[in-house]
């Protein structure tokens, strides 16, 4: 399923291959998301226009709503969304854990409030999968228990034990995609090893870092990829939930990490702050007012090759959705195309000055107006 094809000699960046049953994926790959069933404001004829390879769904709002047999009536999820490439569904643990009322955890699964009605659901462990088995998914995660930052180490164990006792019953739940282990175990490098060596030893088809980008300091971050990535095999592909901004993926990737997703680029681009190789620009400044360039000089995604800064500030600030879905366009192309710029970096042996370059320059964007957008 995962080929390695190449690997940077100064560092732990890896280009490699991932096949499914819907397309070939290229690593170093960033999947937009498309929590409830669309990456929002974009269509799939736009999502192969920026070369998207594959998108990422959600489970649990999927489950909640529209609900699983509505979806396996059109055809799964690929069927539903008109979205033909491959699907990474995440499992719904993060969301039941983060976003559901009234929660009840225990080794059978999570008994919660849908934070939509307030109705009594149940999710465990052959749930989760059984609900990814409907969607049609070309990879499902695991069903685990995500703990919060900050959290005592007795209580990132007991939960890590129950994420392991769920990853077993996973295994037994046939789904027609690949399954992908998450490596729990909190900031405590101990439970990080265990976690990847318990889950190497059932042997899933790839593995994820989770439990990241839950509140914790960039370093933690790091750390939780650099305490889990040695004990990964590897000849599988390897995953970090829910990350990150341009130079932590840069950074990951250097630390052997494959894949990301993340809503960064379309939650951004809603509020009119697009991304550039030279940090982020918030296009609501008053210095863009008459900006006859595109967001960025030498980009080739449709905002920019058909539309002044000054037009697109324009929209943003009148509430017009033509705006919010321009920077949303610009965003997931420079995402997406920060993955190419790596892949081809790898390939050519070229990946240390790229990342040198790429995050020294990062966070240099200098707006001449006040903070404050007008």
């Amino acid at each position: 399923m995962f080929e390695l094809l190449s690997t940077d000699p100064n560092s732990k960046a890896r280009r490699g291959r991932l096949t499914t049953a819907h397309g070939v994926i290229e690593t170093p790959v960033f999947m937009p998301v498309g929590t409830q069933g669309t990456v929002k404001g974009v269509s799939p004829a736009e999502l192969w226009d920026l070369k998207t390879q594959i998108i990422l769904g959600n489970s649990y709002h999927l489950f909640l709503r529209p609900g699983l047999e509505i979806i396996r009536e059109l055809g799964g999820l690929h069927g539903f969304s008109r979205w033909s490439g491959p699907i990474l569904t995440d499992s719904g643990g993060f969301q039941v854990f983060s976003l559901a009322k009234l929660r009840k955890i225990t080794d059978a699964g999570v008994q919660f409030q849908s934070h939509i009605d307030g109705a009594s659901c149940f999710i465990g462990p052959r749930e989760a999968m059984e609900i990814q088995a409907t969607l049609g998914s070309d990879i499902a995660m695991l069903f685990d228990e995500c703990p919060p930052y900050p959290c005592e180490k007795e209580y990132a164990a007991n939960s890590l034990q129950r994420t392991l006792l769920w990853a077993k019953q996973c295994k037994e739940v046939p789904t027609p995609g690949a399954k992908f282990g998450i490596v729990q175990g909190a900031t405590f490098a101990d439970l990080r090893r265990e976690s990847a060596e318990a889950l190497v030893q059932m042997d899933f088809d790839g593995y994820a870092v989770g439990g990241v980008s839950v509140g914790e300091p960039e370093e933690e971050m790091l750390a939780a990829v650099e305490h889990s990535e040695p004990y990964l095999p590897a000849h599988k592909a390897r995953y970090a939930m829910g990350l990150g901004t341009p130079p932590q993926m840069v950074e990951m990737i250097a630390r052997g990490i494959d894949m990301f997703d993340c809503v960064l680029p379309t939650r951004v681009a809603r509020t009119g702050t697009a991304y550039t190789a030279a940090g982020t620009v918030n296009l609501k400044n008053a210095c863009h007012t008459r900006a006859k360039g595109p967001i960025e000089e030498g980009c080739t995604c449709p905002a920019c090759r058909e539309f002044s800064r000054a037009y697109i500030r324009h929209l943003v600030k009148s509430d017009e959705i033509l705006g919010l879905r321009l920077v949303t366009l610009h965003n997931l192309h420079f995402y997406l195309n920060l993955m190419t710029q790596i892949r081809e970096a790898i390939t050519q042996g070229t990946f240390g000055s790229f990342r040198k370059t790429f995050v020294l320059g990062y966070g240099k964007s200098r707006e001449t107006d006040d903070i404050n957008p007008v």
